[in-house]
């Protein structure tokens, strides 16, 4: 079974530039329950840590899509990074590229600047499915 997260926890809210504090626990919450309810199979893989690590992920990818968002850039480079370190552990990348999609759908109806929070997440999607591999990929 999975051990849970560990380490450096991930932010609990991201300030958009000009509007809204953004909870991304509860954010982070609703992406992973349409997940797990999309790929049921992984509650017998992962268990419960499988959902705290959504979770903890999910934290960090909406922020850096916040970040992206605010014009500070680095999300494919997050992204990348986050997803070597998933196929290194046998995680397949479409079921990140697709996590990706539901975040994009959560985000457009719970956030002001969803539309454009969307759109970050959605090219986040197309990214991963652009390559084969992240494996190797630099920090």
């Amino acid at each position: 079974m999975t051990e849970p997260p560990s380490g450096y926890p991930p932010p609990a809210s991201a300030q958009v530039d000009g509007g809204e504090t953004l909870d991304l626990r509860a954010l982070a919450q609703e992406i992973c329950a349409r997940y797990r309810a999309e790929f049921p199979d992984e509650e017998e893989r992962y268990g419960d840590a499988g959902i705290a690590w959504c979770v903890h992920d999910n934290q960090h990818i909406v922020n850096w899509a916040v970040t992206e968002l605010n014009g500070y850039g680095g999300f494919e480079r997050q992204l990348a990074w986050l997803a070597g370190v998933l196929e290194a552990r046998g995680f397949p990348l479409d079921r990140l590229a697709r996590n990706l999609e539901i975040a994009a759908a959560v985000s457009a109806h719970a956030v002001e600047r969803g539309g454009q929070l969307s759109e970050i997440l959605t090219g986040g999607a197309h990214f991963v499915r652009s390559r084969p591999s992240f494996l190797g990929t630099p920090d």
